[in-house]
């Protein structure tokens, strides 16, 4: 199977675990961590804005891609929410089996 990363942010480290939980109860990713407080400067409705995120970082494989982002799409507060997956290459192959065991297609 293939592995990936998924990179997602959100309003506050509240609603990105609410999100991870979530992802990781659906078995969608097997892993969901949350990261402190990241400042982002992004173009949104022809301005540049200024806020404070979390940023959520979620271990699934390649095929769940799809789904979970449906399912951030339906838990998320932002109208676009960022949802990009990013390939495992390579790494510990037991962590990567792990990832494997602990997801399920929706």
């Amino acid at each position: 199977m293939s592995q990936c990363f998924v990179y997602v942010t959100a309003s506050s480290a509240e609603e990105a675990g609410k999100i991870g939980r979530a992802l990781v109860e659906a078995r969608l990713a097997a892993c969901a961590n949350v990261l402190g407080a990241v400042q982002s400067y992004y173009w949104w409705e022809g301005a540049v804005q200024e806020d404070t995120e979390a940023a959520l970082i979620l271990k699934t494989r390649a095929d769940l891609v799809e789904a979970l982002t449906a399912k951030v799409k339906e838990l998320h507060s932002y109208d676009c929410p960022c949802v990009v997956a990013l390939p495992i290459e390579g790494g510990n192959p037991e962590f990567l089996a792990w990832i494997d065991a602990e997801t399920s297609t929706a």
